[in-house]
């Protein structure tokens, strides 16, 4: 398994209706490598200041991510303050400082350049093609983007989903994508866009996945305790990609378990601030939930002669 992610690093400060923290632990980078992990080891070019304090760099080593592409430059880590509503689907960006991360050029270590699997965080799309020029012949590689990106980088955005085989984005990204209202003519434009596939997050109520004329639906798990999302949708993705490497296939039943594997990831993530729920996360809850989720969206076969004299 070689899974190469790049993205960012970060310390968030989050107000939920819950609580409030400062300075923890965030960022793409993070949430991914950490979810990723517990499939195996993870490799991780991102960028900090010299205020990134060191505990945080002892708990991904301590995860298996390999840090050696992890870049320490004289400054301040990129920093995010958000609050979030009652109901926790919008995050409302009360402060961006975006420090050393503004000037970050991602150069991969010459051992991660046979990297098989690679996902690319939510960075300037220009950033992102500049990871794949530096990687020697992937197997499969996923991205992410966002609203900004898709408003003030649109060519750019477009010329690197000709390069990958996946986007992760969610409803109204997708929307805003392809200028189409309904998610799944949205996801159908997408794919003409270049990638073979679309995965759109749909927070509580789950996630859609399109590759050809093929469609599957993951229900979410439901929760009740909700602490704070920031982070679920990379954590999502590194459920999905640190299966997917470990398996390594890409067949379409991998693929489905893969995506539900990831919305296992995302709802611990979510029960509790930063990375703090996934730090005491055990194997054996990983898998107790993924049974859960198998057991909520199981259904029999329709019985053969249900329909028969049915009204017109």
């Amino acid at each position: 398994m070689s899974l190469l992610v790049v993205g960012s690093i970060a310390l968030d400060s989050v107000e939920t209706p819950f609580g409030r923290r400062e300075d923890v632990l965030g960022g793409s980078a993070t949430y991914f490598s950490t979810a990723a992990s517990f499939f195996g080891p993870v490799r991780l070019v991102a960028t900090v200041g010299e205020d990134f304090p060191a505990e945080h760099v002892r708990f991904l080593e301590e995860r298996g991510v390999d840090l050696a592409g992890l870049e320490r430059r004289a400054g301040r880590t990129f920093r995010w303050k958000g609050r979030y509503a009652f109901d926790l689907n919008t995050a409302h960006t009360l402060e961006t400082q975006l420090n050393v991360f503004g000037d970050f050029q991602p150069e991969l270590p010459a051992a991660y350049r046979d990297s098989r699997y690679v996902f690319l965080g939510n960075i300037d799309p220009d950033l992102q093609r500049r990871v794949l020029d530096q990687v020697k012949a992937p197997r499969f590689v996923a991205c992410d983007t966002m609203n900004f990106w898709i408003d003030s980088k649109r060519e750019s955005l477009l010329k690197t989903l000709r390069r990958v085989d996946m986007l992760f984005v969610n409803d109204a990204e997708a929307r805003q994508l392809a200028g189409e209202h309904n998610v799944v003519k949205a996801a159908r434009r997408i794919l003409g866009f270049g990638p073979r596939a679309v995965v759109i997050k749909r927070g509580e109520y789950g996630a859609l996945f399109f590759a050809g004329d093929h469609v599957f639906s993951a229900c979410a798990y439901p929760l009740a305790s909700l602490f704070d999302p920031t982070g679920a949708g990379d954590s999502f993705a590194g459920g999905f990609m640190g299966y997917l490497a470990r398996s390594g296939r890409e067949a379409p039943d991998v693929l489905r378990r893969a995506i539900v594997t990831g919305s296992v990831l995302a709802s611990f993530a979510v029960e509790q601030f930063s990375l703090d729920r996934l730090a005491t996360l055990a194997h054996d809850e990983i898998r107790g939930r993924y049974r859960e989720l198998l057991q909520l969206a199981h259904f029999d076969e329709l019985e053969a002669d249900l329909f028969d004299g049915l009204r017109r």
